[in-house]
């Protein structure tokens, strides 16, 4: 499979359909989804950002680079603690897949470790590549492949992989993750809902790669899932640019982690926490704060009753899914907690509900500081 990730960064486990599938404009694929069409039978077509939305998008970056720096490397020393230096990064296509290019890069800074990095597809209701995942099993034992995924919103796609990889014995279900604010996985770089600056593009922050695909007319029984290469964006592509400024920060967090202690890793979960650097101690309050409060799909069940939305899938919570609802679906409304009113992180969510003509309200939220709810089709 193409893409303008460089070879060495990613293996991309998809086959490649371009041409071959016409991506469907916004409302009708809404129409199709929720009259019974699975989602992976057809693209979105991808959002064109105006030039006040790349404006937020670059701001954002300027500000949320180092947060979102911070959280990979923290997840990547989780990683090498409880995987040792044979693991496997195996991506979720898509949005894992800058993320895990990130963990690879930050693990080979610190560790001087060069690990695999491969991209396969999981689709909601459907599940796991089992071709891909047969092609890693054939190379690697089962203990060393490890999933990775961007962020987590209420925890679908963990339920879902959990399903897939009972099939594959020896296999993890675990996920690492740069953000994890429903509190469902131990390895993520925070509990905190933060701006992943990847979360505001589609194809040009993510190697210009659509989203998987799965249909039997385009997908044969012994083939990959599918994904489109869309190099007529060749000139609009951002992946570099949002890996550079993300990897800048880097070598400060290299720094500060070396220093640390020879004996942590001898050291209860619980000390090791204690020893994170001073800029991080902020986080590790939020992050029990969270775990404090429950699980994310808690609140969602909740929001559900209070807004009378009586499908929890058309509830997406956090950053980086209300961003996806803007860009992708017809939402029917945006949550912002009022405590994060005027909060940068939120920018480019503001800039496109009002593009969109999206309503926001204000509400209370716990995990999340924001949330999208998906129109349903009657009022679609």
């Amino acid at each position: 499979m193409r893409s303008s990730y460089k070879k060495e960064d990613v293996t991309m486990l998809l086959k490649d359909i371009t041409g071959l599938e016409k991506p469907q404009p916004t409302e009708e694929r809404e129409r199709l989804i929720q009259s019974g069409r699975h989602y992976s039978e057809m693209l979105p077509v991808e959002y064109v950002p105006t030039q006040r939305y790349m404006e937020v998008y670059k701001e954002a970056l300027r500000n949320f680079a180092q947060p979102t720096a911070l959280a990979v490397g923290r997840v990547s020393d989780k990683i090498i603690q409880a995987r040792g230096k044979e693991v496997v990064l195996v991506s979720l296509a898509r949005a894992g897949i800058p993320i895990g290019i990130l963990i690879k890069h930050f693990i080979w800074q610190k560790y001087r470790l060069e690990v695999p990095h491969y991209a396969i597809s999981i689709i909601k209701g459907r599940g796991i590549d089992d071709n891909a995942m047969n092609y890693l099993l054939k190379q690697y034992q089962p203990r060393q492949l490890l999933f990775v995924d961007g962020w987590i919103g209420k925890g679908a796609i963990l339920d879902e992989l959990r399903q897939a990889v009972e099939a594959y014995e020896g296999v993890s279900p675990e996920l690492a993750v740069a953000a994890d604010p429903a509190n469902v996985t131990a390895l993520c770089g925070t509990h905190e809902d933060i701006l992943i600056p990847s979360s505001c593009l589609n194809c040009t922050v993510s190697g210009l790669v659509s989203r998987t695909v799965l249909r039997e007319d385009i997908i044969g029984p012994n083939d990959f899932h599918g994904a489109v290469y869309y190099g007529e964006l060749a000139d609009a592509d951002l992946s570099y640019e949002f890996l550079d400024a993300i990897e800048q920060w880097f070598p400060r967090d290299v720094q500060r982690k070396v220093q640390q202690s020879k004996t942590e890793h001898s050291k209860t979960e619980h000390s090791k926490a204690a020893q994170l650097p001073s800029d991080q101690l902020q986080t590790e309050k939020q992050q029990a704060s969270a775990a404090a409060s429950g699980y994310g799909i808690d609140e969602v069940r909740a929001l559900a009753e209070v807004f009378g939305v009586s499908e929890l899938q058309l509830i997406k919570p956090g950053i980086g899914e209300t961003t996806r609802v803007l860009l992708r679906r017809v939402p029917w409304k945006v949550l912002i907690d009022a405590r994060y009113r005027n909060n940068p992180e939120l920018g480019h969510i503001v800039r496109l509900a009002e593009e969109k003509q999206v309503p926001i309200e204000f509400y209370p939220l716990r995990h999340y500081k924001c949330c999208g709810i998906i129109k349903k089709l009657a009022e679609a």
